[in-house]
Parts: C-alpha cells; structure tokens; sequence
C-alpha cells in the first residue's frame, strides 16, 4: 500500500508538540526561550502561508463564478463560446492542482473502473456512464477499512457486521452533458462539486449521475439458461406430439408446456426479487451513509480542500526547518537523512506511516533564504535571523501587495 504523504496533525498540536522534542537521544530540550521564539516564528510561517492562500481563494471563486450553481449573485458578464470552453478548462486544471496540493490522488478511468468492478457487499452492480459528463474527474485520499452491516443469508433477521475498504476522503468535479439517463431538468450548465468522507470504494461509481443499477451477470446467465433450456424443451414436446391425434393436440400440449413454463416464471420471479429486495436495501443504505458522509458541495469543497492545503504547506514548512535547525549541526543533514529522521519520528509518534516530500519543504525554505545548501547538505538558518528574514519578506509584501513567502513551486 502506498504510504500517504498528508500528515495527519493539526498546525496547533505540531507546534505544541515540537517545543517539547527532545531529539534521538533525549538530550536536546527547548528551554523557555527557544519555545518562545520558535512559537513566534511558527505564527509568522501560518500568517505568511495564509496571506498567500487568500490570494487563492480570491481566484478561484472568480474562475468558478460562471459556474457554480449555487453562485449568489451570479456574475453580471459571464464568458460565452469560446471563452467559457477555455474558462472551464482552467477550472478543471486548477481544480487538479489544488487537490495535488491537498495531497489527493488522482483516479484515472482505469482506476475507477477497475475499483469498480463487481458487486457491492449488498449484490448491486452499477452501469457508469461516462458519455454523459462532459468532463470529470475523481480524487482521494487515505486507503482504509471500513465496517457495514447487512442481513445474513440463513439469518436473514440478523445484520452481521461487513468489512469494506473506504477511502478517507473522496472528492468529484463534473460538468454534466445533455444524456438519455439524466432527467430533462439536469443541469448541465454548472460544475458540481462534492466531497465525502469514509467512502466504500466499490460505491465510488455511486457518486456520479446517471448510473443504473443491473442485475448481476451470474443472475442474467441463470435467467437466460433457463429461458433457453425451457425454450428446447417446448421445441422437442412440439415434435414428439402426433399430428394425427387432432382432438387431443390443445390438451396434451398444454399439459406438458405448464411444467417448464410455470418452473421458469417462478424461477425468473424469484430472482427478480431478490434482486429487487437487494437494490431497495442497497439505495437504502447508500441514502443513510451519504448523508452522513457528505462533508461540502460546490464552493464549499474548494475553500475546505484550500484550508487543507494550506495547513499541510505550514506543518512541512515547520517540520523541514525545525529538525534542520535543532539537530542539523555545524554541518547540516542530507535529503536522505533528514527525511528519515521525520518519517521515523512521525511514525512514532502519529497514527499514520507518512512519506514525508522533503525537497518541496527544503525548496519553500530555500526560495525564503531560511535555509542555505552547501554541496549536497542543508543548514537552517538561527531562529532570529530567520524572524528576521520574514520581517523583511512581509515588509515587500507590504509594499508590492504580492506575496512572496514560500510560493509554490
């Protein structure tokens, strides 16, 4: 399983748990001082960070203005033809970076179709279709195992617990086109947004319009086998009948048609309704786990997934610089070195197994002059010089109006 890079701690108990780091061999305690200037430097990289995703939001809520359904007031002179082909293009590609940013992968069709592939633990299988999106694309973050419950086979009474791989987080951006399955009121004028929590895998198709739920091949094929071999048996009755016996023709071949024909219209019901009875409790349970697990619609997906983004920026930031600076030496550590240093720290000390992107947060540190590289070894700069060098940053701020703290690389 691939380790997940978002790292999963709150900027607030980072800090608070990084003043209190005592190094490999529990020698190396803040004392009063360093917590405080570390705690002062700490909010000077969430301010700066956050000044530069303000600056974000302010454009992406004008790139998706034209397309948001839910947009109070709508835009006065929204883009037309070509202009609005273009606009949404680049809505999608921001819409791609921000969730890389977010540390989201990417679901390719492939992929989707592949995780999709089957029945649900309830017996349903969905028909995608994808002609219908004019574009869409699919996200998540965090692979797991969730638990569902359903009604044993002998039991049927009785729910028994199920165990579903989840993905923490799911997220979908489509703008939908004009499609037989969709009802004639769909819009497909906007870009819908939608962003989930604990979500089965198998049921990621569950989050696209227009899906239709089928019967299971195997069901088809008992269907079809019987349909196939009444269809032989009533052949084979008609030519073992005597044409001679005029009188008695309607009766006879009455009588020996019932059997396979009431044995295969009791049959097929049989399966119809247990198909039935499974798509009933399956949109059932889909309807009582969607509520719960819808975290944001529309614009508030971007603003959740820019928070996000944002937070994850701050906690690199403060992990690169701080062990840089406390444990870096005269010398200062290799890539392969520091990397492991905060991996291993944070897999001791967190729930999670996190590949931490070290050369995007010794990159941020070394566009902001906190960090210098001689030969193939980084060194952070002392805590005061680095206040200082933000001091100087946030006073250019000032006077360009355009941030320049830790850009994005």
């Amino acid at each position: 399983m691939l380790r997940e890079q978002y790292i999963p701690i709150r900027v607030a108990d980072l800090i608070g748990y990084l003043c209190v780091e005592s190094g490999p061999l529990g020698d190396k305690v803040l004392t009063a001082a360093e917590q405080s200037a570390f705690r002062r430097f700490a909010r000077t990289v969430a301010s700066h960070v956050h000044t530069i995703y303000q600056a974000e939001i302010r454009e992406l809520k004008d790139a998706y203005a034209a397309f948001d359904p839910d947009a109070d007031p709508k835009p006065l002179d929204p883009p037309t033809g070509e202009q609005r082909a273009a606009a949404l293009d680049k809505l999608f590609a921001t819409f791609v970076h921000l969730m890389r940013r977010a540390n989201y992968r990417r679901l390719a069709r492939d992929e989707m179709e592949q995780i999709m592939r089957g029945a649900s633990a309830w017996g349903v299988d969905m028909d995608v279709a994808w002609d219908a999106f004019e574009k869409v694309e699919v996200f998540y973050r965090g692979r797991g195992v969730g638990k569902r419950t359903k009604h044993g086979l002998v039991r049927f009474w009785r729910k028994y617990p199920v165990e579903v791989p989840t993905f923490a987080r799911a997220a979908v951006i489509f703008k939908l086109r004009p499609h037989k399955r969709l009802d004639e009121d769909a819009d497909t004028n906007s870009v819908v947004l939608k962003l989930f929590k604990n979500m089965p895998q198998i049921d990621i198709e569950m989050l696209l319009p227009g899906g239709r739920i089928r019967m299971p091949k195997f069901d088809r094929l008992k269907i079809g086998g019987s349909l196939t071999s009444s269809a032989a048996y009533i052949l084979w009755k008609f030519s073992t009948i005597s044409l001679s016996l005029v009188g008695g023709f309607a009766t006879s071949t009455l009588f020996a048609l019932y059997t396979p024909l009431a044995l295969l219209g009791g049959y097929g019901y049989k399966l119809w309704y247990t198909f039935r009875a499974s798509r009933q409790t399956y949109l059932h349970q889909l309807q009582q786990s969607l509520y719960f697990q819808n975290l944001d619609n529309n614009s508030g997906v971007m603003f959740r997934l820019l928070d996000e983004a944002e937070e994850q920026e701050i906690r690199e930031t403060l992990l690169a610089y701080f062990y840089l600076w406390r444990y870096g030496g005269e010398t200062g550590w290799g890539t392969d070195e520091l990397d492991h240093y905060i991996e291993k720290d944070l897999k001791k000390r967190l729930p999670a197994d996190v590949n931490f992107e070290i050369i995007d947060a010794l990159a941020k540190l070394m566009r902001a002059g906190l960090v210098v590289k001689t030969n193939d070894r980084y060194k952070a700069v002392p805590i005061d010089e680095a206040q200082v060098k933000f001091t100087a940053i946030w006073e250019g701020y000032a006077r360009t109006a355009s941030p320049q703290c830790l850009p994005e690389g």
